[in-house]
């Protein structure tokens, strides 16, 4: 079971991210901080106690905007460490999503926080603890992240690792792969806060695309856009900049 640490300097919000912690029955623990210093300071007994000590923390829920040192501050510090607890970022702005996945985050969960989406969190937490935990051995393989669409009748099953990038209809997302596309109802932006974790990256206000799957980024004019495949999606002002240095810490990474 997971040992958590939740961090937000606002209490209503901290109050009710710890009662739905707490009420998931993966969570072993949670505990609140009210600012980056008080986490840090609870955060640096649990790596001096180790991973075996009473004081271990899993993982950290952080918020991202705080007074003082931000949510990617600590983050950021925590990537230094040898054996720091996971982060899954919890925050109110989608902006943040390219940074969130530079700094390796699990998850990043969008205020207000859904039960069920924190429960997904959760889930993915608690499936990388236990996969650590695991000792070395045979083991099944790991089954590849899916996501359902219905296709004249049936149920089709897409591997997440087969998208390449996502446009967005309207409350619709249209999913392109290398076969082909498939149109599921679910929002660009809330897939674009559920696949932050797995490289997908926000480029336009219509378009989400796995990090992986860019071959290209053109500057031409004045205007940037990437090529995926043999597509050329274009890239918005806002998210030029960003992207452009995800790529280059990527490729020198």
């Amino acid at each position: 079971m997971l040992r958590v640490l939740a961090v937000d300097d606002e209490e209503p919000a901290l109050g009710e991210l710890l009662y739905l912690l707490r009420a998931d029955p993966r969570v072993r623990s949670a505990e609140g901080a009210g600012d980056a210093t008080a986490a840090l300071r609870r955060i640096g007994r649990a790596l001096e106690a180790g991973p075996d000590g009473d004081d271990t923390v899993d993982v950290v829920f952080l918020d991202i905007h705080m007074p003082g040192l931000t949510g990617l501050d600590v983050a950021r510090l925590l990537a230094g460490f040898a054996r720091p607890p996971l982060v899954v970022f919890v925050t109110a702005h989608e902006g943040f999503a390219l940074q969130a996945f530079d700094l390796k985050a699990v998850d990043y969960v969008l205020k207000p926080v859904r039960r069920e989406r924190l429960a997904e969190a959760v889930r993915r937490v608690h499936d990388l603890v236990h996969a650590t935990a695991v000792p070395a051995g045979p083991t099944a393989p790991a089954v590849p992240e899916q996501i359902p669409v219905e296709l004249g009748g049936i149920t089709r099953f897409v591997p997440v690792d087969d998208i390449v990038y996502v446009e967005a209809h309207g409350d619709y997302a249209r999913l392109h792969t290398d076969q082909g596309s498939h149109l599921v109802r679910i929002p660009l932006s809330t897939l674009e806060e559920r696949w932050a974790a797995r490289g997908f990256v926000r480029i336009h206000r219509s378009h989400l695309v796995a990090l992986a799957r860019i071959d290209e980024l053109r500057l031409d004019g004045g205007a940037t856009s990437v090529r995926v495949g043999d597509t050329d999606l274009a890239v918005s002002r806002r998210h030029a900049r960003p992207l452009r240095d995800l790529l280059m810490r990527r490729a020198g990474g």
